[in-house]
């Protein structure tokens, strides 16, 4: 009886692939694992269950606004201290940190670009930025944006997405820019001009109460929190249990009070058409 002779291979052991935690994350709401690159080229929505993701002011613009059309205004202003204010920080130290962490100098960019062609000023939120809340030089660029839409005669798109309300580290000055930026709205309907509100997730507090719902046509992605007081705060004070999409966009557009609810995906698209139609 023969027996073969034994043959044996060295197999190399392959180079360990790295994977970096900090490329993926799971999904708030389906705990899908996503990559981060491929999350943020689908405009940050979940391709396995749709869940959007918050998105900076800058992404906003460079999102919606034609390529190297944006240009812009009144990038250089930042808040003071008016009320030196003192807690558990300063304001002027939450004021560099919220700077470092967000590239931004404060929670709104307003500019100047073309959105399918034709020539607009946006204006958007920052929900990053202390949650978007509404401080003197919020409504100040709001306000100088509006008023450069007046003589320019262009359309105005707004791009809300703030849950922090007034902010208090100002005191009154704050509240006062609910007033300040709704009062200016109004000089647009005076000269005819149109004003595209957006609505995104969150759109709370003062940013709500004043120019995010004074537009002329009103757009919302689909499931954004919009409202004034949050749904624990109403459950809490009425003490009668809410639907369950209460608030939300769907909810808000069944009861008039949004005009069209936009994939995000086609927000711009939406947008084009709707400035092609009036302004060319």
């Amino acid at each position: 009886m023969r027996f073969r002779k034994r043959r044996y291979i060295k197999i190399e052991p392959k180079e360990k692939i790295e994977i970096k935690k900090d490329n993926w994350f799971k999904c708030e709401q389906c705990g899908k694992l996503l990559y981060k690159k491929k999350w943020q080229e689908n405009l940050k929505v979940c391709p396995h269950c749709g869940k959007y993701g918050r998105m900076s002011a800058m992404e906003r613009i460079n999102m919606l606004a034609d390529t190297d059309s944006f240009k812009e205004l009144w990038g250089d202003m930042v808040s003071g201290d008016p009320l030196n204010f003192m807690g558990v920080k300063g304001y002027k130290e939450k004021l560099a940190e919220e700077m470092q962490k967000t590239g931004c100098k404060e929670a709104i960019i307003t500019g100047e670009c073309k959105i399918g062609g034709v020539p607009c000023v946006v204006a958007a939120i920052d929900a990053n930025f202390i949650m978007g809340s509404m401080g003197s030089v919020v409504g100040e660029k709001f306000t100088r944006a509006v008023e450069y839409v007046l003589e320019k005669k262009y359309p105005f798109i707004s791009v809300s997405g703030g849950g922090g309300g007034a902010r208090m580290y100002e005191g009154a000055i704050s509240l006062m820019q609910m007033a300040k930026t709704a009062a200016v709205t109004g000089k647009l309907k005076q000269a005819g001009v149109l004003y595209v509100s957006v609505l995104t997730d969150p759109t709370m507090g003062g940013i709500a109460a004043s120019f995010a719902f004074l537009g002329d046509i009103i757009l919302a992605e689909p499931g954004a929190l919009i409202g004034f007081a949050g749904p624990r705060v109403i459950e809490q004070t009425i003490r009668q249990k809410l639907p369950s999409d209460f608030q939300r966009t769907e909810f808000l557009f069944e009861h008039g009070m949004i005009d069209i609810i936009s994939k995000r995906a086609e927000l711009k698209d939406n947008i084009s058409k709707i400035l092609k139609i009036l302004y060319t």
